[in-house]
């Protein structure tokens, strides 16, 4: 569901302006939204961590999307392509805030404890 609005954001830009930039323009609006709510809801308000609800990270995806109807300027290999390099970078670029929680756990006693 996440890459409906800036496929749809991305062909409107392309249609209308022949601007190749509507993808990461969906996606750093939706990114900003996303701080807003962040910070404002979950930090000020209900005293959450912020590196506990920090967002996925989607913009060199969107920037991949933008760059494949850019080079192609077919909307069926751009949806083809796009959307599997879309897919298929998500959670590479996630890994660079990721991989500081990617811990090793030491059990009190044992595998399991109950």
């Amino acid at each position: 569901l996440l890459i409906t609005f800036p496929a749809a954001s991305q062909y409107f830009m392309w249609e209308k302006m022949r601007l190749p930039i509507g993808a990461t323009f969906c996606i750093l609006t939706l990114h900003f939204g996303q701080w807003m709510n962040r910070v404002f809801n979950f930090y000020y308000w209900a005293w959450f961590p912020v590196n506990f609800t920090t967002p996925g990270l989607m913009i060199p995806s969107a920037i991949f999307l933008d760059v494949m109807l850019m080079m192609t300027g077919s909307y069926m290999f751009t949806a083809l392509f796009g959307g599997m390099g879309w897919s298929l970078l998500f959670y590479p670029a996630n890994w660079t805030w990721l991989a500081p929680f990617h811990l090793a756990v030491k059990h009190p006693s044992g595998p399991l404890m109950s």
